[in-house]
């Protein structure tokens, strides 16, 4: 093998190396990041997550959580209500948005 071929293996290996080099610890932190921007996001009244993150591809460059909690609008009577919060990890910016079609409906078909 002729070193530059070498030379473009190690670094290919390094690479894919650091690509999963991330630690337990980094995820957590990073992970409550997540939770705590989305939930400064939320116009949910004690929202909390349902379930785990979804994390995508770094090519699409968003972490997806669900979050439950109560409408504050008086109208809405303390109803439950579901959203989406999509977390960019360029800007570490969350959007919401609700999403209460995703929970089943209580009326029988």
């Amino acid at each position: 093998m002729k070193f530059p071929a070498l030379m473009l293996l190690g670094l290919t290996a390094a690479m894919a190396f650091q690509a999963q080099a991330s630690s337990p610890d980094a995820w957590a932190a990073y992970d409550k990041k997540v939770l705590a921007s989305c939930l400064k996001a939320s116009g949910l009244k004690d929202p909390e997550p349902i379930g785990t993150a979804a994390q995508f591809d770094d090519r699409v460059g968003y972490t997806a959580l669900l979050l439950q909690g109560q409408y504050p609008q008086k109208h809405m009577k303390g109803a439950t209500g579901t959203e989406l919060c999509l977390y960019r990890k360029k800007t570490k910016t969350a959007f919401v948005t609700e999403w209460d079609s995703v929970r089943p409906t209580d009326t029988p078909r």
